[in-house]
């Protein structure tokens, strides 16, 4: 992973005194709330429905075990709420009520303190510190090289990547020398730091995108040309949120020396043209939509400017490249016997305590290496009984001492809210997962649907219309059968709590949106949503079905649609295959058939057919 140097531990330490300094003249009244809040967010404090919540920059995901200590340390001594605070908490989420199943059951919110979130852009959050500690936290952090630097504001946002970059098979180069000067780029730039909306920069280096990239304000995708010469796919104008839209191609190779001059052309654009009057109008995937070729040609004569008047100052030359590469040598602990499948039989046979269930954790949460004696293992962080991508205090050092025994003191925190241990030998594999099984790390369901994205929902986010958490644990606890679970297959289920998407609901095979309708919390149903890797095929924004269901509804509807796949099915075909071959009329009255508050609604619809 990236080794900071002397001026990155500077900059982060002053960083942090300067913080320290803006907060102590607000607590003494000479700096206004109102000149503070810019501050204060962009060193990622946000005022949340309860508390206080600090996001942590992970520049592309990437931990060391000292890091992941630290934030165990943050979780177990700042993030606890006062009494009062936590009580009256508790209190207005119990006003929210239960959600009551069908069956019987009634889930509740459940407020845990003491924790770190792993987010979908790879940082991780800190739901209960009060602002009196701000500062010693900001210090604490910085003692390991982290911050909170530009994770929230009008700004260019953390850099997102594969969480395989550096390692997965199908690389076609390392992605993280390019988003590590991208970071170094685009932190505190002058003309930047006010931009029209917040944006957000997705890089992969792999055939495969895992990433997202369409999703994203940009998204950049190494490749070679023809000739073999490295450069980049650039897409430009996705997002999430209000109005869905798909990235499109605006460049379809960039010279990988060229990347900083097009960047500042295209963000230098968006800043001068984007919506600063209508924030829902305000994001660059709507300047795209609405503008078309005329924005692009504006970036290409921007760009031309920068090149043959400017003189190109942001060219990244062959030393730059190499120097920052440097910082992403592999670790000297790798394996050197290679793991072939018979090999890995052989462990199954030798070592396992339970033949079934670590060959499916072997299926399902060990991935391919470039290395043939390594493999990459992700530990699963969704659990019944704590919200999707929350680790505790206790957790936290727990995983940071599996990353120093089987995978060189890394951990990397991936899209799908879980933690990787990226260089783990194959030797090792047993041991690793007896040991991850023992902290409940080891579900074999990764990519399955109860390996769910979710965001915090109307537990925490003052923004959000109705709960997720409770709508996903009362999912996970529907489904834990393991072989119920195999037989479905891979399937992406996506939750969010309101219309900003930070549960990525749109591009979920399944995914839901908690609604607001006279203060009652309702969910859409969507089908056939896909962040564009292998698995989903082309990216897409789910469908919705039809009017939202009550919480009461939900599990049931999406239990007759997942029904409906079984008994529609033909052999080996994937959710997504059944879903596009049939469309989504068997679906939608498989998950009708199951409505009883909002059922009278519809009953002239279907008279009239």
């Amino acid at each position: 992973m990236y080794q900071y140097t002397d001026f990155d531990r500077q900059f982060i330490r002053q960083r942090a005194a300067q913080f320290r300094d803006q907060w102590q003249r607000h607590r003494d009244g000479s700096l206004s709330d109102e000149a503070f809040r810019p501050l204060r967010l962009q060193n990622g404090w946000y005022i949340q429905r309860h508390a206080p919540m600090l996001r942590v920059a992970v520049p592309y995901g990437e931990l060391s075990s000292a890091q992941v200590r630290v934030l165990a340390r943050i979780a177990r001594e700042y993030d606890q709420p006062g009494a009062a605070v936590f009580q009256g908490a508790v209190a207005a989420q119990n006003r929210l009520g239960t959600v009551q199943l069908r069956d019987g059951r009634a889930i509740a919110s459940r407020l845990a303190t003491g924790y770190g979130h792993f987010t979908t852009r790879q940082n991780v959050q800190f739901n209960w510190i009060a602002l009196d500690h701000a500062p010693e936290v900001m210090e604490l952090l910085a003692s390991v090289n982290m911050h909170g630097i530009q994770t929230s504001g009008n700004c260019i946002r953390n850099i997102s990547t594969d969480a395989l970059a550096g390692i997965a098979p199908d690389e076609v180069a390392d992605p993280r020398p390019y988003a590590e000067i991208l970071r170094q780029w685009s932190t505190l730039h002058p003309e930047f730091a006010f931009l029209p909306r917040k944006f957000k920069v997705a890089i992969v280096g792999a055939l495969e995108d895992r990433a997202a990239l369409h999703w994203h304000d940009v998204g950049l995708q190494l490749r070679r040309n023809a000739a073999g010469a490295l450069g980049f796919k650039v897409l430009v104008g996705g997002g999430m949120g209000r109005t869905p839209v798909l990235a499109s191609t605006i460049c379809d190779f960039l010279p990988w020396d060229q990347l900083l001059n097009y960047l500042e052309a295209l963000v230098r654009i968006y800043n001068a043209w984007g919506r600063r009057d209508n924030m829902y109008k305000s994001r660059i995937k709507i300047l795209v939509r609405a503008q078309g070729q005329r924005f692009f040609d504006e970036v290409q004569a921007e760009y031309q400017r920068i090149v043959l008047q400017d003189g190109a100052p942001h060219t990244i030359s062959a030393a730059e490249l190499e120097r920052v590469s440097a910082c992403f040598a592999p670790p000297e602990r790798l394996g050197s016997q290679p793991c072939a499948d018979e090999r890995v039989a052989r462990l199954l046979r030798l070592s396992a305590e339970d033949d079934l269930e670590f060959e499916r954790w072997l299926q399902r949460n060990v991935h391919a290496h470039q290395n043939p004696a390594l493999r990459a293992v992700t530990l699963s962080f969704k659990r019944l009984g704590q919200a999707p991508g929350d680790a505790s205090a206790s957790q936290l050092d727990a995983v940071a001492e599996l990353a120093e025994r089987y995978s060189a003191g890394e951990v990397r925190v991936t899209h799908q809210q879980n933690l990787l241990l990226p260089w783990v030998r194959c030797e090792e594999l047993p041991e690793l997962w007896r040991a991850a099984r023992r902290l409940g790390l080891a579900q074999a369901h990764i990519g399955l649907l109860t390996d769910l994205i979710a965001c915090p929902g109307g537990d925490f986010c003052d923004l959000a219309n109705a709960r997720s958490l409770t709508i996903a644990e009362a999912l996970s606890q529907r489904y834990q059968d393991l072989d119920e679970l195999h037989d479905l297959g891979p399937i992406d289920l996506h939750l969010s709590g309101c219309i900003n998407s930070c549960g990525h609901h749109h591009s979920g095979h399944i995914g839901i949106l908690g609604v607001d309708k006279d203060g009652q919390e309702w969910y859409q149903i969507a089908l056939g949503g896909s962040d564009g890797s292998r698995l989903s095929g082309a990216p897409a924004t789910g469908k919705v079905l039809g009017p939202a269901f009550t919480a009461s509804e939900v599990c049931d509807a999406i239990e007759a649609i997942l029904e409906t796949y079984q008994a529609l099915r033909t052999p080996g075909e994937r959710f997504q295959q059944t879903l596009q071959r049939l469309g989504h009329e068997p679906f939608k009255a498989a998950a009708n058939a199951v409505r009883v508050a909002t059922a009278r609604s519809l009953e002239p619809a279907a008279e009239a057919l």
